[in-house]
């Protein structure tokens, strides 16, 4: 019962934390868009919807279980590249902050990663997946 409950405990808080980050960015597009070309990255705008609507389907994933474990890679590779855009080295200098916004990352990347290594849980989840867990025989 404990491991049912904790899956789908980091499931909700996965999926409420991109859901926050999407809402952000469609509340406020075009700021998302000048922090992107900020960073010096093209077409910033594209950028921006294509964040906003990638994090959408995180949640959903995350909410139904369907491609858990790719999404939850997926989202962590995600995660390891906004860490290195925005709040990589260069960006440490006069801002402390921005050094523990970097190390966070790595954080929330090593949940992701035990997620997809784990899945989504058994009873927890829509069986949609381009790589199955195998399925281990009931004891008799």
């Amino acid at each position: 019962m404990y491991s049912t409950i904790a899956i789908l405990l980091a499931r909700l808080i996965f999926a409420a934390m991109f859901a926050m980050a999407a809402t952000f960015k469609f509340l406020g597009m075009g700021t998302t868009a000048e922090y992107i070309a900020g960073a010096g990255f093209p077409v910033p705008l594209l950028l921006a919807w294509a964040a906003a609507f990638f994090e959408v389907g995180l949640v959903l994933a995350f909410l139904t279980g369907a491609f858990f474990r790719e999404a939850a890679l997926a989202a962590g590779v995600y995660v390891i590249f906004l860490a290195f855009a925005f709040h990589g080295p260069s960006h440490w200098e006069g801002s402390e902050a921005e050094f523990g916004f970097f190390v966070d990352h790595f954080t929330f990347f090593a949940g992701l990663l035990v997620a997809s290594v784990h899945g989504p849980g058994r009873r927890l989840a829509l069986d949609w997946s381009l790589f199955p867990l195998p399925r281990v025989a009931a004891a008799v």
